[in-house]
């Protein structure tokens, strides 16, 4: 008796309004909800706009700064490969003096820094000059303590077109000038998934670039970019 009461109750609660009134009220609250996930994003789209740019495109600054993709055994993920070659095209067209790469080192067994500085060290950059932050954990930790730790003020931020709007967004948030390099990606699956995933990103971004948190480690000042650029 109880479940059929309780089926009763969901049946009325999820039950299209009857009235031309009621429909109308729905639909409007849905496109209101529409609008308002919307904002963060189209935040995002008006207030970089200006600041993407390409390898060829970009400004010479101090550093630049490549955020973690994931590793497939050990190695970058083929996204990730593509941000660290175009941190590489940086290097060799002398745009940049050192490279901070960013990324996840929570567990032993998962080391995404190393395997950044060790691809760019076969592909011509030297890797004395490669700084790596073993705690860039989500893209706001990985801005606020390139400004934080690193003292990091000036930069091209490295990643994928559909991610580095939000990169630049926060990057500023925390304080550090920069330009972004979109690296193109063929339009497949994950770009496309990655794509979506930017919706619920750039609500979290606001929120972060809103209030500025500590990310979730901090730790000491550290000296390596300060050092490498000498």
């Amino acid at each position: 008796m109880r479940r059929l009461t309780g089926v009763r109750r969901l049946t009325r609660l999820t039950r299209l309004p009857r009235s031309r009134r009621g429909r109308r009220r729905l639909l409007w609250g849905a496109v209101a909800l529409g609008v308002l996930a919307l904002l963060p994003s189209t935040w995002l789209q008006v207030t970089t706009d200006d600041r993407v740019r390409t390898v060829a495109t970009a400004p010479a600054e101090p550093v630049a700064v490549v955020f973690g993709a994931g590793l497939w055994n050990g190695e970058p993920s083929p996204y990730l490969a593509h941000r660290l070659d175009a941190a590489a095209e940086l290097w060799a067209a002398g745009k940049v003096r050192a490279v901070l790469v960013t990324g996840d080192n929570s567990r032993t067994d998962y080391d995404e820094p190393s395997a950044m500085r060790d691809y760019l060290a076969a592909h011509g950059v030297p890797s004395e000059k490669v700084v790596l932050d073993y705690a860039g954990f989500d893209t706001w930790d990985s801005c606020t303590r390139a400004r934080r730790v690193f003292g990091v003020d000036r930069a091209l931020l490295v990643s994928q077109g559909f991610h580095i709007r939000r990169a630049l967004a926060l990057c500023g948030a925390a304080g550090i000038e920069a330009y972004g390099i979109g690296v193109d990606e063929r339009h497949d699956a994950t770009w496309y998934y990655g794509g979506t995933r930017e919706v619920a990103g750039a609500v979290k971004a606001a929120f972060d670039a809103a209030f500025t948190p500590d990310p979730r480690f901090l730790g000491p000042r550290e000296r390596g970019v300060q050092r490498t650029l000498g």
